[in-house]
């Protein structure tokens, strides 16, 4: 569940922006992030996460190039760099070693197996069906971005089709190797 709690800013952003504003659905994204980061930093058996500190400088830093540079993009366009810029931070959170599932695994395991090869292995393969569905995600916003004739609905569709296909192919992939590694019986 603390994964998905992790990914509320971007749920947000894409919620409010057309309501609020671009600027305004920014502050809030990079608001809630910063929650999340004082909430780890201050909380007993939490850490800051790679995912919520690179949500804070995306959202603020957008926001505050947005509202100062006057930037007047279009909703898709700030989606896209949105989009781009979790695909980023989960990227090089797999090209550091340090998938960003990591994080949210160790406050769920207990420290003896933390140093496990198959652990980590575990968290590059669901942090590697995460990325590809970001990468969805930002595909589907060029698409729309550069061939305006396709409908705002298929942008929705791929999001909500590819935030649920990375879900579940956690949950399936987690419980998967949970089972391989139960003794028989």
């Amino acid at each position: 569940m603390g994964i998905l709690l992790g990914f509320l800013p971007f749920i947000a952003f894409a919620l409010l922006d057309r309501w609020i504003g671009l600027v305004a659905a920014l502050a809030v994204a990079a608001a809630i992030s910063a929650v999340f980061l004082v909430r780890d930093a201050l909380g007993a058996g939490r850490t800051v996460k790679l995912l919520e500190v690179g949500t804070v400088l995306l959202f603020g830093g957008l926001a505050l190039w947005t509202g100062l540079a006057h930037h007047r993009g279009s909703v898709i366009e700030m989606r896209l760099y949105v989009d781009g810029g979790l695909l980023a931070i989960v990227l090089v959170s797999l090209a550091v070693r340090q998938p960003f599932t990591l994080q949210y695994a160790k406050e769920q395991t207990p420290p003896e197996v933390w140093r496990n090869p198959a652990f980590l292995h575990v968290n590059d393969v669901i942090t590697a069906g995460w990325a590809a569905a970001f990468a969805a995600m930002v595909a589907a916003d060029l698409l729309m971005l550069y061939v305006p004739a396709v409908p705002l609905w298929v942008g929705i569709a791929v999001t909500v089709a590819a935030l649920l296909a990375a879900v579940r192919f956690t949950l399936w992939y987690t419980a998967r190797v949970r089972a391989r590694r139960a003794p028989p019986g």
